[in-house]
């Protein structure tokens, strides 16, 4: 497919630092990105931020649920829906019709055997750019929907994945590391890094990290196999929503299909978390309703328009 410049493994081996382009627009061309996520009813996360995220970022979403929530799962009481057993019959669907897709992006997975699925789906486009969100938990605690199975074969997304975004209490699960909370040593993150790597992932963003040292940022840094490694600090909120890590992943990967470097993506991505972060604050209920980004959405449509950010 001329539209990507990842056509093959053999040149994704070749494409690891956080400076170069991991994919390229061209022309008028909408390039197609699988999002397999779950869908929710109330609370702005999954599917509900990256179809209008990727959206904004001129791309055409198309969409796996792997689960129906009634709500996200901070609420004491929410309903769910596993879908493994209809998207085996989903994806042959795919194949009677003109599909075909620039990129994959997964993140929270109903079931263990739903891992075989985004297998699948990679197997079945394999030119396609690999994004993995590790959705399993956060602050040092699994997500409630979420087996000891699950986090298992979880691990085995890591090894062909192009760009993988765990937070701290997901790396900790995928390496087996013991979690130290968000301010560690910088020692620790080599090792988390180094770990990941080992693994398979050419390309990290480990998510949240804190530090004494500087009480008012948070820090996200992006590291390639190769051994480059890129800093992005932040603004500290005095809150936490749930979501964030949806919406990072989710602009993340829309600024890299606008053909910004992995670098420039995670910028765009931690900017616009925050400033939609503070919108957020000003909302009835903030605290539980998830991540009010919609006002921004033009930064989005703008990364098809600037050369740089």
């Amino acid at each position: 497919m001329v539209h990507l410049m990842l056509v093959n493994m053999m040149e994704r081996k070749y494409m690891m630092n956080t400076h170069t382009t991991l994919y390229q627009r061209h022309g008028n061309y909408i390039p197609r990105v699988a999002a397999i996520h779950d869908l929710c009813g109330y609370g702005k996360c999954s599917l509900g931020v990256a179809i209008p995220v990727l959206s904004a970022a001129g791309c055409d979403v198309c969409s796996v649920p792997t689960a129906l929530f009634s709500s996200h799962t901070k609420y004491p009481v929410f309903a769910m829906h596993d879908t493994t057993n209809f998207l085996p019959e989903f994806l042959d669907a795919w194949q009677s019709c003109p599909v075909d897709l620039d990129a994959v992006y997964s993140g929270f997975l109903g079931s263990a055997e739903q891992v075989d699925i985004i297998k699948r789906v990679w197997n079945e486009y394999p030119h396609a750019l690999r994004v993995v969100d590790p959705v399993m938990g956060d602050a040092g605690v699994m997500y409630p929907t979420y087996t000891p199975e699950l986090c298992e074969a979880m691990k085995s997304l890591v090894a062909d994945s192009t760009i993988l975004t765990p937070n701290l209490t997901e790396a900790s699960i995928l390496t087996g590391i013991p979690y130290e909370g968000q301010q560690v040593s910088d020692s620790t993150i080599d090792k988390i890094l180094h770990e990941l790597h080992a693994m398979g992932a050419q390309h990290v963003c480990l998510k949240g990290i804190l530090s004494a040292e500087k009480p008012c940022s948070i820090t996200n840094i992006i590291s390639s196999a190769d051994g480059n490694r890129s800093s992005v600090e932040s603004e500290l909120l005095p809150y936490m929503l749930h979501g964030t890590g949806d919406l990072f992943a989710s602009c993340l990967t829309a600024a890299v299909m606008a053909g910004k470097t992995l670098l420039e993506s995670v910028e765009f991505a931690s900017m616009f978390v925050i400033e939609s972060m503070k919108i957020t604050g000003d909302q009835p209920e903030f605290e539980m309703r998830g991540v009010s980004f919609e006002t921004q959405l033009w930064r989005v449509a703008e990364l098809l328009h600037t050369t740089s950010l």
